[in-house]
């Protein structure tokens, strides 16, 4: 296997991208990596990404920027997209139309429908999808702590024109013992309802409640409201013909029961004054639901409350900012 073929460019250094640009480095691939927060690309230009916990392992890179326009000059044969769903937009207005024709693009994202939000630059032939079955937070901005893996993880050519492409990344990844499989277009749908399925059961409720997974996960009364909010969403996925593994429910708690004492992504950025991914995960639900006038009580409820505390902490984030800005421009005077 050539592990040079294709030149990797991965954008958004969160833990899953961390995780990916580690594991492709250690394979040997020429990664270009990529986030907005300057003191994370110091962190990392200088001591490197760390990987604890779970999976364990330090690597360097070379080839490090604060730009997507800037990274996207190296000319990566496959960019790798690993922001928030909520962040896409911004990325793709600093990628140049012309540059992305030349480009693969592979979403390693949660949740539903975001091949539609990369069709302005890429045509679908160009797009492929990994869902990711590994889950972790940062102990530093450049120092992931991988909680926990139940692999296999999956990739796909969403339109199968590019299955050469996934079977490749799936290679170098299971070289390096991150467990991939490659699949195809319709599968890989499945599995992408399969882990939104997952992450609307628990994000949501640890967000609201403070729990973390493992506790949330313990006790009986939250308990019964994931599995509820699961066969909602089980009922909507069969309407939209997704195929779910036999006996679909015991093995999302089996799944979900493996998880880490910590908060969910969605949970740290409600908890942090941040934008949530809610209306592409249980949003997206209830959107599938009323397509198909599926009532999705659950979902919907857990939908607005997130949006609505969210709503509520980003204004008062904002009269904090401006009390600070006025006192400060107070003292100067």
């Amino acid at each position: 296997m050539d592990v040079n073929k294709y030149k990797i460019g991965i954008i958004g250094l969160g833990p899953v991208g961390m995780t990916l640009a580690a594991h492709f480095n250690e394979a040997g691939c020429e990664v270009h990596i990529c986030d907005a927060e300057k003191k994370k690309i110091n962190l990392i230009r200088s001591s490197g990404i760390e990987l604890a916990g779970t999976i364990t392992k330090q690597l360097y890179f070379s080839h490090v920027y604060t730009s997507v326009s800037e990274m996207i000059k190296q000319k990566p044969d496959i960019l790798i997209c690993s922001v928030k769903a909520y962040h896409v937009k911004s990325v793709m207005n600093q990628i140049d139309k012309s540059a992305a024709e030349n480009m693969l693009l592979m979403s390693a994202q949660n949740g539903i429908g975001l091949r539609q939000m990369y069709t302005s630059h890429f045509d679908e032939s160009q797009i492929l999808r990994m869902v990711i079955n590994f889950a972790g937070n940062l102990n530093a901005p450049n120092v992931v702590n991988v909680t926990f893996f139940n692999p296999p993880n999956y990739i796909a050519s969403v339109d199968d024109s590019k299955q050469d492409v996934a079977q490749w990344l799936t290679d170098v990844l299971n070289e390096v013992k991150l467990e991939t499989v490659c699949t195809d277009s319709f599968t890989i749908e499945d599995r992408v309802w399969e882990k939104t399925i997952l992450n609307a059961a628990l994000s949501p409720l640890c967000a609201i409640s403070r729990l973390t997974m493992r506790e949330a996960m313990k006790h009986p009364d939250t308990l019964e409201i994931i599995e509820q909010l699961i066969l909602e969403a089980i009922e909507v996925a069969k309407a939209e013909e997704i195929k779910l593994q036999d006996n679909f429910v015991k093995l999302a708690i089996r799944y979900l029961k493996n998880a880490g004492d910590h908060f969910p992504s969605l949970a740290v950025d409600l908890l942090s004054g941040r934008s949530t991914e809610i209306d592409f995960i249980n949003g997206k639900i209830v959107e599938y639901g009323r397509k198909h006038y599926i009532r999705t009580p659950l979902n919907l409820t857990f939908t607005n409350l997130v949006k609505a505390m969210s709503h509520k902490l980003s204004n008062e984030n904002n009269k904090s900012g401006e009390a600070k800005e006025a006192a400060i421009l107070n003292a100067d005077m």
